[in-house]
């Protein structure tokens, strides 16, 4: 998404934007940073928003690279955690060329990867890999692909919140809605991000110049998908992707 998407989303980020540290249950995401972490190394939160993951990353190493697009989340992120000695911030937009980044042995990036334009995600990800050094690791989520057409599935066949997914009848939007899906990129809200399926993910960073070490879902209740979820629905349970990769 554009920076002013972000700048205009940070004073309500908490109401808003899906938290994923939170929501993780079986704490996956806090078990791979702690196994990871070195105290003498540096870690890069890529698009830390309002600083969500601090509170784990910084007791854990020396210098927390905080890295977002918008100057209104790291605004609030520093005021949020003032008492974090150790927070370097940093505004930069990883969908851009050219852009000086450090490199740090240990990076998260939690559901920042979400914009609809190929073009733009391919410099993101060229740009993952300068934020890590040789043999450091990255851990990354993701919307799932797989969970989001399950979910909608779902949906149709019981009839799942039915007033809130009704049936679509504009002509163009539908054209706009299918193109994207042959993309990957679905509506939230209305506004578009890209999810990911399993190999597609290996895919691009094994390309990318990555080792992958680890696929996992990270997976979070019904009510984040239905308003009145059946009670008889449970798994499989709706998921991100979690990956953990080394970079070569």
């Amino acid at each position: 998404m554009k920076r002013s998407y972000w700048e205009d989303m940070a004073v309500r980020y908490n109401e808003e934007i899906f938290d994923v540290r939170r929501q993780d249950k079986k704490a996956l995401i806090t078990r791979a940073i702690k196994k990871y972490a070195d105290p003498k190394h540096r870690i890069i939160d890529i698009g830390c928003a309002i600083g969500k993951w601090f509170p784990v990353l910084s007791p854990l190493c020396k210098e927390v690279i905080a890295l977002d697009i918008s100057a209104a989340n790291l605004k609030i992120a520093k005021a949020s955690h003032s008492q974090l000695t150790n927070i370097t911030y940093l505004q930069k937009d990883m969908s851009k060329p050219g852009i000086t980044l450090p490199a740090c042995e240990l990076g998260i990036c939690i559901n920042a990867i979400l914009t609809p334009l190929a073009k733009d995600r391919k410099t993101f990800f060229k740009n993952l890999s300068r934020c890590i050094s040789r043999k450091g690791k990255l851990i990354v989520t993701v919307p799932s692909m797989e969970s989001f057409l399950l979910s909608r599935r779902l949906q149709q066949e019981y009839n799942i919140d039915r007033s809130v997914f009704p049936k679509l009848s504009d002509a163009k939007k539908g054209l706009r809605l299918w193109n994207n899906l042959l993309q990957g990129v679905l509506d939230i809200d209305e506004v578009p991000h890209k999810h990911f399926l399993a190999e597609e993910l290996q895919l691009l960073f094994s390309r990318g110049g990555f080792t992958i070490l680890q696929l996992e879902k990270i997976e979070y209740s019904w009510k984040t998908e239905f308003n009145k979820p059946p009670r008889w629905l449970g798994k499989p349970y709706p998921w991100d992707w979690m990956i953990v990769v080394e970079r070569n």
